[in-house]
């Protein structure tokens, strides 16, 4: 199935399968992919999939759409294509590609980047009687005090909008912390993550635009 691999500053923030015949790409969050900055226009770009052939389609935006370093209006989409809009990379992946190998550098289905994330860090946690095993992140304060996000993707973005996202990327040596974008910066220990990505050990705890978290590795 097609997908499209989305990251900034290296750092893959989001995986987003084609499932519908027309994705929305822009600011406004009601587009199917959301990026929540000042260089995207609110309605920036659609990709359209018809009889098999993937097409991208600039919607008048205003700092352009680019495929593979040149400007287009409309362009039909090959496997391995990058997207440029505003600061976000756009990998176009036609088929069943490991995004751990085919990442631009290097998330949640249905998140949008820098906007919704795979867990409401500031929502009160989900009761539930079954426990938890295996990575995951533990929120320590805030309202989520106590709620759990088992790291199953193979990126995961976590932190609050316009203040403080980071990324946590599952490698073959573990899991790496990576700033993403915000204000703030990502700490890990009290060590600010603003000089690359920090490998997590487990009981490590990260700060996130003042919410507190736990890396659990089992």
């Amino acid at each position: 199935m097609p997908k499209l691999i989305v990251s900034i500053g290296g750092v893959v923030v989001k995986e987003v399968q084609l499932t519908k015949d027309r994705t929305t790409i822009g600011r406004r969050p009601y587009n199917d992919v959301v990026i929540d900055n000042l260089a995207v226009s609110g309605e920036h770009a659609v990709i359209q999939m018809v009889g098999g052939q993937v097409t991208i389609e600039d919607l008048g935006s205003t700092n352009g759409t680019y495929v593979n370093g040149k400007s287009v209006k409309r362009q039909v989409l090959e496997n391995d294509d990058g997207i440029e809009i505003g600061k976000y990379k756009i990998r176009f992946l036609d088929g069943d590609v490991n995004s751990s190998t085919a990442s631009l550098s290097g998330a949640h289905s249905g998140t949008a980047i820098g906007l919704s994330l795979p867990m409401g860090i500031d929502a009160p946690p989900t009761p539930t009687t079954e426990q938890l095993v295996g990575p995951r992140v533990r929120v320590l304060s805030g309202m989520a005090v106590g709620r759990e996000l088992p790291l199953t993707k193979i990126v995961t973005t976590i932190g609050k909008p316009g203040i403080c996202v980071a990324s946590i990327t599952r490698k073959s040596h573990g899991y790496d912390l990576a700033q993403v974008e915000g204000q703030q910066v990502a700490r890990v220990n009290g060590v600010a993550v603003d000089a690359g990505p920090i490998t997590l050990m487990n009981r490590d705890q990260m700060e996130l635009g003042g919410i507190r978290l736990e890396f659990l590795e089992r």
